[in-house]
């Protein structure tokens, strides 16, 4: 308003009645909330939701069970109102925080206070920056890098105790889902095969300055340590394709046109890499055979060959390769229905695709319903002849997939790195 002209009244008032005189961009002091943090305007440019709720923060701290001798990451400090209690608790916290207003704001707010030296703050994206040694990590992120950056807490290595983050409750969800379950989904088995996952305590949108639109939940996310013996590139093609449509039998997914050209273009790749011809096999003597070496394109890393036993309705264990029939002559010459190299090649592979999809342990059987176990089955079937999912991925994402892996496997006492 103009030198000597009242101010309309609630000109410059756009925020929630808890949270009023805030400065929009300066950063400067405001009013002070409950928790004794000064009110900065979140910037929905970053998808700022700050939790103002000191009973919600205090039971975070609780559940992340901090120890005096223990180096807290803290994703997103925003005004601090969750560093101030986990500074109490940790012998060191660091915080990464992308939004230059909230760095001075946390700073500012330990400042000249007796926990001041146990705070570093990390200015930049997290999703780019490398992340320290930390022995637990709490986080209220944005909820527009949820995906990106639980899978880099996933490969970060070395191993950390826990991460307490919260998240949108129906991403939340999905990283607890069970087989059957409507929000069950690839991140839920991705997620599951690297880590366990517990659901601590739900949070109201109303607890958040500005609301969001939807609930949050919080969650305990414990790496399994050792990782998996698998390869991550072959288990993520498997998975993508599977859960395509996850509500599709396995014979309808795989058995398409499309798919089968992929799959035998993948085992062409694979023949073609291979140090050795492999020797002839059929999906019985797969399932007897020790692993298949590892290769550019995949193999198990060393891994002991996993039982694939099936049961009768009495409980009984059999082995499923022996209830199948005479299967020995699937990688043998295909006869009259070949015509030149690569039809060869193409019924070897939608004929070893067939073979297994019509195998009593996975017949009929539907991505939707299938549990780790069952997938991990099924991969092993497949990567004991050859290895043929990993280009699904496409070539941007393999590299993505490779650092993952090399991450995965190339830590102290842990597993090989893949090969160059």
């Amino acid at each position: 308003p103009k030198e000597g002209k009242k101010r309309p009244r609630g000109e410059y008032n756009n925020t929630p009645s808890n949270a009023t005189s805030a400065p929009s961009v300066g950063g400067g002091m405001g009013k002070k909330d409950r928790l004794g943090g000064t009110l900065v305007a979140p910037l929905k440019q970053f998808g700022q939701n700050f939790l103002k709720n000191p009973m919600v923060v205090q039971s975070i701290v609780e559940k992340s069970e901090i120890r005096s001798s223990d180096v807290v990451l803290e994703i997103g400090p925003g005004t601090g109102n969750l560093t101030v209690e986990l500074l109490k608790r940790a012998k060191k916290v660091i915080c990464v925080e992308f939004d230059r207003r909230m760095v001075r704001e946390v700073l500012k707010r330990v400042e000249g206070t007796s926990v001041a030296g146990k705070l570093q703050v990390i200015h930049g994206d997290v999703l780019k920056v490398a992340l320290p040694y930390f022995d637990v990590c709490v986080a209220n992120i944005p909820y527009n890098i949820s995906s990106p950056l639980l899978f880099k807490l996933l490969k970060h290595r070395p191993f950390y105790r826990s991460a307490v983050i919260m998240f949108q409750e129906e991403f939340a969800m999905r990283l607890t889902a069970k087989p059957g379950e409507e929000l069950y989904c690839r991140l839920t088995v991705n997620t599951q095969l690297l880590a366990r996952v517990d659901h601590l305590i739900k949070v109201g949108r109303n607890n958040f300055r500005p609301p969001p639109k939807v609930d949050s939940r919080v969650v305990r996310i414990v790496l399994r340590n050792p990782p998996p013996p698998i390869n991550f590139m072959e288990w993520d093609g498997l998975v993508r394709l599977l859960f395509n449509r996850k509500h599709k039998t396995l014979h309808a997914l795989l058995c398409t046109k499309a798919v089968l050209k992929m799959l035998e273009t993948n085992y062409k790749t694979f023949k073609s890499l291979e140090a050795k011809g492999p020797s002839v096999m059929g999906p019985r003597e797969a399932l007897q055979a020790e692993p298949a070496p590892s290769s550019a394109v995949g193999g198990l890393l060393g891994a002991a060959p996993m039982s694939f036993l099936g049961t009768t309705s009495n409980g009984e264990e059999v082995d499923v390769g022996d209830r199948h029939g005479d299967v020995d002559n699937l990688w043998e010459s295909p006869g009259p229905r070949q015509a030149g190299k690569s039809s060869e090649e193409n019924f070897l592979v939608k004929g070893l695709v067939e073979e297994i999809c019509s195998m009593e342990q996975f017949e009929g059987m539907r991505s939707a319903r299938m549990d780790q176990d069952d997938i991990l089955s099924l991969l092993d079937v497949f990567n004991a002849v050859a290895s043929i999912f990993a280009e699904v991925l496409g070539p941007s994402i393999i590299s993505v997939a490779t650092e993952l892996w090399s991450g995965m496997f190339s830590t102290k006492g842990g597993f090989p790195a893949p090969p160059p």
